[in-house]
């Protein structure tokens, strides 16, 4: 039995699974899968002050190499759909091009994948696909706690890919070889509120906030490295709450996030700020710094014959060989480079998140196409 990419994908699309709720996405993809030879096992995960999520982990294979592909079913709210052409969720063909939410991230990556095992012999190898539904909101529930789950089980493996979109123009021109983190944090001013009129009986907090501003955003954090641009700190927010002309607030809030490279780590990340803003003269004020949310770690995945694989598989499809990123934001393979080497490597995604969200049909081909090419000579190599 082999599997269409652009029916399955269609089918895909007509799921309306905006995060958390699957709406029929991953029992539609346990029948495909189950229907050529893997064993789906549905994994619910839920607590740590996130709502309930399902993941779905299918593998198919006992012996060989082991390969992981992992994605997301879940999808971004559609928006206005006034901005639509047609319904978000009633996949539209039209010029070359299939449109709906979803497209491009990344029940394409889902779709070609399924689709590229089906014509891959079951006895090749061991196949494991991890597929959460809570990519695209807190991400507490999916990914993170499914692959501990599998570490904890015994399904380990060799190399993993993630279908999440990674070419920039065109299909293969790049792969993400890794990620930056992402550090969030939150300082509070508190100083002590007056009239304008009388400022020796206050203490305006804007003056330290604004000099905490400069020594943060100022000072360079590094210079790159070989594989990662320079880290960046940029303010996101200053807000003393303060509507009025004539009196000094009493407090101020500012919030900033760390875009960072393999230089760093969450913990040096926050000795580096509270270092800046204890060199900041605090005036008599307090000032309070806070970690936002989890930080999300940076990686690189260790260069390889795997990736070389990779990269051959996609130039004999495409004819280009791909440039190796660690642009763009975070991702799920965070959670999976903490178990072996993971590679993005997906659709064109410019569209993605925006109305008319939409890919290219024969992009969808080639990348199933490059999926299976890759699978064939990755089976075939010998266990490093």
């Amino acid at each position: 039995m082999t599997i269409d990419p652009q029916n399955l994908l269609e089918r895909l699309i007509a799921c309306p699974s905006m995060t958390p709720e699957a709406a029929g996405a991953l029992e539609l993809l346990t029948h495909e899968l189950e229907a050529i030879g893997f064993a789906v096992t549905h994994l619910r995960f839920e607590g740590d002050g996130s709502y309930p999520v399902d993941n779905l982990f299918a593998t198919r294979g006992s012996g060989g190499r082991k390969l992981l592909f992992a994605g997301h079913t879940d999808v971004v709210p559609p928006g206005d759909l006034q901005q639509w052409t047609s319904d978000p969720f009633v996949p539209r063909v039209a010029d070359g091009k299939l449109f709906g939410r979803g497209a491009a991230d990344m029940k394409s990556g889902v779709a070609a994948f399924v689709a590229a095992c089906s014509a891959i012999p079951a006895d090749a190898g061991t196949i494991q696909l991890a597929i959460t539904n809570d990519e695209e909101a807190d991400a507490i529930n999916g990914t993170e706690k499914l692959v501990r789950w599998m570490a904890d089980n015994g399904h380990h493996f060799d190399f993993a890919l993630v279908g999440e979109p990674s070419a920039a123009e065109f299909l293969g021109d790049s792969i993400k070889i890794g990620r930056r983190g992402s550090f969030s944090g939150t300082v509070m001013v508190k100083g002590v509120q007056g009239h304008v009129a009388y400022p020796h009986k206050a203490n305006n907090p804007l003056p330290v906030l604004a000099a905490i501003v400069t020594a943060l955003s100022t000072t360079k954090l590094d210079d790159g490295t070989e594989h990662f641009p320079a880290s960046n700190l940029e303010v996101t927010t200053v807000d003393v709450g303060n509507p009025t002309g004539n009196v000094i607030p009493g407090a101020g809030t500012l919030k900033f996030n760390i875009r960072y490279n393999d230089t760093w780590t969450p913990d040096t990340l926050a000795d580096w700020v509270k270092a800046r803003i204890a060199a900041v003269d605090a005036r008599g004020t307090s000032v309070d710094f806070a970690i936002a949310g989890v930080p999300s770690r940076s990686f690189l995945s260790p260069l390889s014959e795997d990736i070389d694989t990779l990269s051959d598989a996609i130039e004999d499809v495409t004819g280009r060989r791909p440039e190796y990123s660690t642009g763009g934001g975070t991702s799920d393979a965070r959670f999976i480079a903490q178990y072996g080497p993971v590679v993005e490597c997906g659709l064109v995604g410019p569209s993605m998140h925006k109305a008319d969200e939409h890919i290219s049909i024969t992009d969808l081909v080639g990348l199933t196409a490059i999926y299976e090419t890759f699978m064939g000579r990755f089976f075939a190599a010998e266990t490093p």
